[in-house]
């Protein structure tokens, strides 16, 4: 399913090590204004009462917090391929008391049953992680993979700003590729494509002007 070798695994793992080291001191205060339909996945996550949920590239912890107090009693887990992230989502786990187990992984090939001694999971989500991702379409299938029978695979990320304009969308995109951002034009046809050859539905939106991409399969 992926082309994820431990050589690549490596080499994206020291590339996002290097990107982070420093930013992820300012990360969340930096990347609020602009990380826009985090909040709102998270609270669509339709969790059942002490249901599972998996974070694909879980960062700085911020979103497994918010998923902690939007659904009291789930059970949380989350990775992330940089061991620098995890360094301040450990912190900010410990901070927040809740119980969030985390681990170090790549998306393509992350084997929950070694990490957390789980297989599978009522809720997996990926967020703003797709468009960082080289084979972001092996960390798709992987995530729909991770599902239970009846689970929920959300997605927020960057969209491409048709309607905001052919200058804001260059200068947008212009600057998310200094941070290794592409956002994925084909993101709602591989969803689709990944729900029907399982059977499920799926539910896709373009918020702020396509400003972001909101899917969910089902």
């Amino acid at each position: 399913m992926s082309a994820s070798t431990p050589e690549t695994t490596a080499g994206q793992k020291a590339a996002m090590d290097r990107m982070y080291r420093l930013t992820r001191h300012v990360y969340d205060a930096t990347r609020k204004p602009y990380l826009l339909g985090r909040d709102r996945m998270i609270a669509g996550l339709a969790v059942p009462p002490g249901g599972s949920v998996l974070e694909m590239g879980c960062g700085t912890g911020r979103n497994l917090v918010a998923a902690g107090g939007r659904h009291p009693g789930a059970r949380l887990y989350g990775f992330d391929i940089s061991s620098e992230m995890l360094k301040s989502a450990r912190h900010n786990v410990e901070k927040s008391g809740l119980d969030i187990r985390l681990a170090e992984g790549d998306a393509c090939v992350f084997d929950p049953e070694a990490a957390f001694g789980v297989t599978r999971f009522d809720c997996v989500y990926f967020s703003y992680t797709l468009s960082m991702i080289p084979d972001w379409t092996a960390a798709l299938a992987h995530g729909l993979s991770l599902l239970k029978v009846g689970g929920r695979l959300s997605v927020v990320d960057f969209g491409f700003c048709e309607g905001l304009g052919t200058p804001v969308r260059g200068l947008l995109h212009g600057w998310l590729a200094l941070f290794h951002v592409t956002p994925r034009a084909d993101l709602e046809a591989e969803m689709a494509r990944l729900a029907n050859a399982s059977g499920r539905s799926l539910h896709f939106e373009r918020p702020a002007r396509d400003y972001a991409q909101l899917g969910s399969i089902f």
